[in-house]
Formats: C-alpha cells, sequence, structure tokens
C-alpha cells in the first residue's frame, strides 16, 4: 500500500474508479457494519454480531461458502446499498500531526497510490476544473467520516446491547436445498424474546438512548437470510 493524503493541486487531474470486484477485496462472506448503517442494511442483508479481542463487532451476512459475496457481480454490487467499508474503495483517513503538537491531529483523506483504481483514465474526476470537490469526493468524504466517527460511537452501542442481555449466541443453520446446508457459527443476535421482555426504566432508557430501535433493525434484518439463500440457489442453479 501507498497512502497518500490527496489535494487539488498534486491531484487536480486525478481519476479513480468506483468499480468494485475480488481482486479489491469485495468477495468476502461478511462486511465489517457499523450502527449508523443499520437502516440501510436491514433492507438487504442478515445482520450478526461476533466477539473480537477488541470487543463486539456488527456484520453484514453476504454470503455463504468462503471468500463469496452473492451480492457482487463482476465489478459491482447488485445490493441497493452497498457497506461503507467496502464503498470506501482505494480511499482511507489519515491522521496529519504537526510537529508543535503530535499528540493531536487531523484526520485527513488519503488514497492508495498502488490501487489499480487510481489513476484509471476511465475513473471519476476527484476535483472540478477550478478546484472544488468532485461529487465523487464529497461522496468518499461522507463515507471515510461514516466510518471515522463509528468507530468512536460504535462501541458504546455494542455495550448497551450486551448489558441489557439483548444478545443470544446461536449457531445458524441454513438450509439452501435438501442436500445442501451451511452453518455459520458463534454469532451472535438480538433476542426476540428478551427485546420483548423489556420494560421499565431500561425499556425507557434504551429508548431514549437510541439503543432500542437499532436492536429492532438488527432483529428485523434476519429475514433476509430468505433472500440471501434465494441468492445461492439462483447461482447454484446457473452453474448446473
Amino acid at each position: 500500500m501507498n497512502p497518500v493524503q490527496i489535494n487539488n493541486i498534486d491531484h487536480a487531474n486525478l481519476r479513480v474508479s468506483p468499480k468494485a470486484g475480488a481482486e479489491f477485496g469485495d468477495a468476502a462472506n461478511q462486511a465489517l457494519v457499523f450502527p449508523a448503517e443499520f437502516e440501510e442494511l436491514q433492507r438487504e442483508f442478515a445482520i450478526i454480531f461476533r466477539r473480537r479481542e477488541t470487543g463486539l463487532q456488527a456484520y453484514a451476512l453476504l454470503g455463504l461458502d468462503r471468500d463469496e459475496n452473492l451480492f457482487l457481480s463482476g465489478d459491482h454490487w447488485t445490493s441497493r446499498y452497498v457497506p461503507a467499508s467496502h464503498r470506501r474503495g482505494p480511499f482511507s483517513i489519515g491522521i496529519t500531526r504537526s510537529s508543535a503538537d503530535p499528540e493531536s491531529g487531523e484526520p485527513m483523506i488519503h488514497v492508495d497510490m498502488d490501487d489499480p483504481r487510481v489513476g484509471d483514465g476511465e475513473g471519476l474526476p476527484l476535483f472540478l476544473e477550478h478546484g472544488g470537490n468532485a461529487p465523487y469526493l464529497d461522496h468518499i468524504s461522507g463515507v471515510l467520516r461514516l466510518l471515522y466517527q463509528e468507530m468512536e460511537n460504535a462501541p458504546a452501542f455494542y455495550a448497551a446491547l450486551d448489558e441489557a442481555g439483548l444478545l443470544t449466541p446461536v449457531t445458524l443453520t441454513i438450509d439452501v436445498s435438501e442436500d445442501r446446508r451451511y452453518t455459520v457459527p458463534d454469532v451472535l443476535v438480538v433476542d426476540v424474546e428478551r427485546l420483548a421482555a423489556l420494560t421499565g426504566e431500561p425499556l425507557e432508557r434504551l429508548h431514549r438512548s437510541g439503543v432500542l430501535r437499532l436492536a429492532i433493525l438488527a432483529l428485523a434484518s434476519l429475514g433476509n437470510v430468505q433472500q440471501l439463500i434465494a441468492r445461492k440457489q439462483k447461482l447454484l442453479d446457473t452453474i448446473g
């Protein structure tokens, strides 16, 4: 990787392709997602949780086999929404620190100059002719802002879910056909019975904080497992 901070002088004519693909890390059966995305995500994907060394994380189920993304077709996603962790493409946030105050810094947009999408003549411009941000760069700025903010905000949401006892460990069993079954072990999902049993102050607290709404969205998203099955069946029919 070769991340470089972008600016409208050195990169005035730089174009970047927004295309996706397996070669860019999009062929994965799970995508890291964040609470701010749950409303969009729950229309397309099943949202699950996993315990990692760094704490709880949320993921969208994209496929059933390893390195399988059933929402990816060639160089583009077929879903109406693409998780921000994939939508950012070759861009990232880097912290620029000054020698006067190395403890503080400002987040700035960087682009990986080694990524083959960078410098693609058929890509989209980052800057307008007279130096302002082009629409694509404004879009990327919004995606990176979401990711940067959610890295800070998400742990508190996950902790609130955990402390309220709303997550339950399960092994998802997904039957695609009579002779083809998949299991997704070591996941946590929002427990419908525990959610329904909330009353009084705990219920009011979770409602005020917005955690209740996000928990309901994550719970509702599990119905999208059926869409995942349908996509897998279509793929299997295609390859015979």
